[in-house]
């Protein structure tokens, strides 16, 4: 399994989920896991991924969320898992 580790902070607003997830829907990239806060109208969300069967590569998903999140006012970072454990390891 191909996972990655989706991460989106910024100002509630609506429409954050609906737009994300659509966007990972729309590249066959599946939802494993997904947890999300909302405090003092600040949006938290870590989504762990399936993109084994994704449509582009890594690289050009990434920089695709990546603008979707500037076109939200959030910041929308996708990273490999391996590279997210070894950067948050204790």
């Amino acid at each position: 399994m191909k996972k990655a580790i989706i991460t989106v902070v910024g100002r509630d607003t609506i429409g954050i989920l609906a737009k994300t997830c659509a966007y990972l829907a729309k590249n066959n990239i599946n939802i494993l896991d997904i947890s999300q806060t909302v405090v003092q109208d600040y949006f938290n969300m870590m989504m762990i991924v399936d993109a084994r069967k994704a449509n582009k590569p890594f690289e050009k998903i990434g920089a695709e969320l990546t603008r979707l999140g500037l076109s939200l006012g959030l910041e929308i970072r996708c990273q490999k898992s391996e590279i997210f454990e070894k950067m948050h390891r204790v």
